[in-house]
């Protein structure tokens, strides 16, 4: 038995929302089930909150920032209870990660070594912003000053993922909480355990009661109240194109509240021959999109690869598969975990078995035996750029691989998608990589790199990814609004 197996014995596993500071069941006494990825097997309840629910988060989220003692803090004080807080999840870390794995399948090293840590540093990131923000002046005539502020827009709602629990709800919630807005938080209904701790530990830091409040729920019940909420001043949303349509929606029928939307993704990743680290690239290639079992929204899915070096590096990528051989995810040895639900892994295969009617199956393509939602790391090769497998996100461990001819076609496949989140090039000409960067539809585009992430740098997409920036100090921009106040002295 490993430590991270005698953790998992004796922990603790929150399931109360967090409504106005107090911990509470659904009003009508509503749960959901938390399965374990790995076994199948229910290992807790958690509150299934309601339209009702929903409201009073609201209502109690609109008390505090009315109130003040957050909104209208120093942003010293308010930069001191996020860097506690910061400290308090990070002597929890062991914990959280082992929450994780259990409630999505996760590997509970990439947790703890990886995911974890980097969302804490981005909510210590975002604290030491809050007494950072500078606001300007401008004369526009003689004997007028105008002070140009920006200030918090009130309730935010934040509605995130499953694939990341801990490390979204922390994307969105610590700018919005750093500017001085309340924020109503709903976590993905696969994944509740660590955003309610969350909560927990942000009363125990000194938030004021309603500032942060967590609403675990059905996306169809809980996200739609939060979505047509007609006193929820912002929107910020991370998941599927398909949901993030409905929250604009949701806008449009209530109170015009801004939505911001980080959805899909296809990122590409292109290999030119020019690449003097062919294997440094299948290394990334694979990592890009067997991390986290493909469960990234910027997983790069397709391998777009010169076809003067498509069939060493087909074989280098091969090679890499051994890493990532599905385990329990509470075990280090493993290189892959489950998926995070029966009904993903089940879509999964569906593409795999698409593709194999649209491509070439190089490698995995199974179920492997045994317990649990795992599905085998796979690569598919000679895939059309029109194939299924190629268009679609499939949000796990599936590669598609394309060959090109020249960098004409390169670029022309790589924003041949409806999305354009992210983007990879491996070339050692770096007038290439200026040229093919600048032409690829993508918010982020890595030069010999794979999804690197920094809390400085801003992350988000265009086109059907979404709009709108994570991260960064543009972050904030979401979630507070300009104010001039014209000062007239003489005429």
């Amino acid at each position: 038995m490993t430590k991270w197996h005698q953790i998992a014995e004796t922990l603790h596993l929150p399931s109360r929302a967090l409504i106005g500071g107090a911990l509470k069941e659904a009003s009508d006494g509503g749960t959901l089930p938390a399965i374990n990825p790995a076994t199948g097997a229910e290992i807790a309840r958690v509150a299934a909150c309601t339209a009702d629910d929903v409201h009073s988060a609201v209502v109690a989220a609109r008390a505090s920032f009315d109130g003040g003692a957050w909104s209208r803090a120093a942003p010293a004080h308010r930069k001191a209870a996020l860097l506690r807080l910061a400290e308090l999840l990070r002597a929890e870390l062991d914990r959280l990660a082992v929450m994780e794995s259990l409630d999505m399948g996760k590997l509970v090293t990439q947790a703890r070594g990886n995911d974890l840590p980097n969302a804490i540093g981005i909510l210590q990131w975002h604290a030491e912003e809050a007494d950072k923000a500078y606001g300007e002046t401008t004369s526009p005539r003689p004997g007028n000053t105008v002070l140009i502020e920006r200030v918090p827009l009130g309730v935010v709602g934040a509605v995130v993922p499953w694939n990341f629990p801990l490390n979204m709800a922390l994307w969105k919630c610590t700018p919005a909480l750093a500017a001085g807005n309340s924020v109503v938080l709903k976590p993905a209904e696969q994944s509740n355990f660590t955003a309610l701790r969350f909560g927990e530990l942000a009363l125990e830091a000194g938030l004021p009661e309603g500032v942060l409040n967590v609403v675990p729920g059905h996306g169809a019940v809980a996200g739609r109240a939060l979505g047509l909420h007609p006193d929820v001043d912002v929107l910020a949303f991370t998941g599927s194109t398909e949901v993030g349509r409905l929250f604009l929606q949701y806008a449009g029928q209530s109170n015009l509240k801004q939505v911001w939307l980080e959805c899909g993704g296809k990122s590409p990743l292109i290999v030119f021959a020019d690449c003097d680290d062919l294997p440094g690239a299948a290394a990334a290639a694979a990592e890009g999109i067997f991390y986290n079992q493909g469960q990234v929204c910027s997983a790069t899915s397709r391998v777009l690869v010169d076809r003067k070096v498509a069939a060493p590096f087909a074989e280098l990528l091969r090679g890499e598969l051994a890493k990532y051989r599905p385990g329990d995810p509470l075990d280090p040895a493993s290189g892959m975990g489950p998926l995070v639900s029966a009904a993903q892994q089940r879509r999964v295969l569906g593409y795999i078995e698409a593709g194999r009617r649209e491509a070439t199956l190089l490698a995995g393509g199974g179920q492997p035996e045994g317990t649990g939602f795992h599905v085998e790391p796979t690569i598919l090769t000679d895939v059309p750029p029109g194939a299924t497998i190629a268009q679609e996100e499939i949000f796990g461990p599936v590669l598609a691989v394309t060959t090109f001819e020249s960098e004409a076609e390169a670029i022309a496949l790589a924003n041949g998608s409806a999305y354009g989140l992210a983007a990879s090039l491996w070339t050692s000409d770096f007038r290439r990589a200026h040229r093919v960067a600048a032409a690829i539809r993508a918010g982020l585009v890595a030069v010999n790199a794979v999804d690197p992430i920094d809390p400085a740098v801003p992350f988000g997409g265009f086109r059907q990814s979404g709009f709108g920036r994570d991260l960064s100090r543009h972050a904030a921009e979401k979630y507070t609004g300009l104010r001039s106040t014209w000062l007239r002295f003489a005429s």
